[in-house]
């Protein structure tokens, strides 16, 4: 094949996942595609608040984590248990821990592997197998249009669903849709935009180390090689985010969602270092959404700013109580896992200390987020 032969391939191929990605008619319900949890205006996030989202054959199964965003991927490492990356080629002394992979708990690491999951999910497009999604395809007459693209004769239903996954990752690798690099912080690294008096005011506290010191895991830093920022450094750690108990799941006091150890993901579900572990995503376009962390138990960046540095300094407001009326710090970790909660700034405080940020700094900080966000156009020149 020639490359003008692999171009079109892949023109034509990135077409069909489009209309993949936006059709109902491949869930169970008839009424639930990708595009519904992943809204284009929101940053291919949900365009509710809702923590979780409703899907299963009759829209009536609620989901167990918050939908992520699918900006913003198209960097993100394959999952390893010890990540290293420094400036220095020669330098591999910092073990950066698990990183990488995709989902919240980093367990695929490809489009492909990511779009079979809500494809199968039972609390979301709801088909049973394979077969179930290549019927849907054929019948749209998808399947046809797949053979044709690719020029193989997808003789199995499992062939059939494969490719289709492979279109929706193609689609999801088109950079003008899904990383674009188009907000006024691109912008104003290119020396094009000039960021306000906040704005700047809420980068600084955003990447001091003694401040808010959120640039440790959502670099905000071009890369040595000149690439944007992503926002994120694809780590996978535990913050201790309070129990979200309107998801219906944890209606049962012993069920825990613990991220890299488990349920979701089995590979680890032994490894107690790992529990209570999730996806550091990446803060591109954060102010589109409505919720936020892996349990959507927060419906604004100042909420979830509060808790960054309130979660030491002041537990209570946060947390539940025990039987005896005390704290339930980590409320929705076992005890057994609380040594894996991440202290460095500014979770490094103790009750009655002053919070790392006041409420204007946090102003501050959330001014900058929206700098964030795609699609901006510097003003007209007047």
């Amino acid at each position: 094949m020639s490359r003008a032969e692999a171009r079109r391939q892949a023109e034509a191929l990135q077409a069909l996942g489009a209309k993949l990605f936006t059709d109902p008619h491949l869930s169970a319900s008839g009424k639930l595609s990708c595009a519904s949890c992943h809204d284009p205006a929101h940053g291919f996030s949900p365009a509710n608040a809702l923590p979780v989202q409703m899907g299963g054959a009759d829209m009536k199964q609620p989901g167990t984590r918050a939908v992520p965003s699918l900006t913003y991927l198209e960097a993100t490492p394959p999952f390893t248990e010890h990540f290293f990356e420094s400036e220095d080629d020669g330098d591999e002394s910092v073990d950066n821990g698990p990183t990488g992979g995709l989902t919240w708990d980093g367990r695929v690491d490809r489009g492909r592997d990511q779009a079979r999951i809500p494809l199968l999910s039972a609390h979301e497009m709801a088909n049973r197998n394979p077969a179930e999604v290549a019927g849907r395809l054929e019948k749209a007459g998808y399947a046809a249009a797949l053979r044709r693209i690719l020029g193989v004769k997808l003789a199995t239903p499992d062939q059939v669903f494969d490719a289709a996954a492979e279109a929706i990752e193609v689609y999801e690798q088109d950079y003008r849709v899904f990383y674009p690099y188009s907000s006024k912080y691109d912008a104003f690294l290119a020396g094009k935009a000039t960021l306000s008096p906040a704005e700047a005011r809420g980068l600084a506290l955003f990447e001091d180390p003694a401040k808010g010191n959120c640039a440790s895991c959502h670099i905000s830093e071009r890369a040595p090689n000149g690439t944007p920022p992503s926002f994120t450094d694809y780590g996978l750690i535990a913050i201790g985010v309070p129990r979200n108990r309107a998801i219906p799941v944890n209606a049962d006091p012993n069920h825990f969602d613990l991220g890299l150890c488990g349920p979701d993901r089995t590979d680890f579900k032994d490894r107690k270092e790992y529990c209570g572990l999730f996806k550091t995503p990446s803060l591109r376009n954060v102010a589109l959404r409505q919720s936020f962390m892996h349990n959507g138990g927060f419906h604004s960046l100042r909420q979830v700013l509060e808790f960054y540095v309130e979660r030491d300094t002041d537990p209570g407001k946060w947390y539940g109580r025990k039987p005896d009326g005390t704290v339930d710090k980590y409320d929705d970790l076992p005890a057994a896992y609380h040594g894996n909660v991440n202290t460095d700034p500014p979770f490094d405080r103790k009750p009655g200390d002053k919070p790392a940020l006041d409420a204007a700094e946090i102003d501050d900080v959330i001014a900058f987020l929206g700098t964030l966000t795609d699609g901006y156009k510097a003003a007209a020149a007047r």
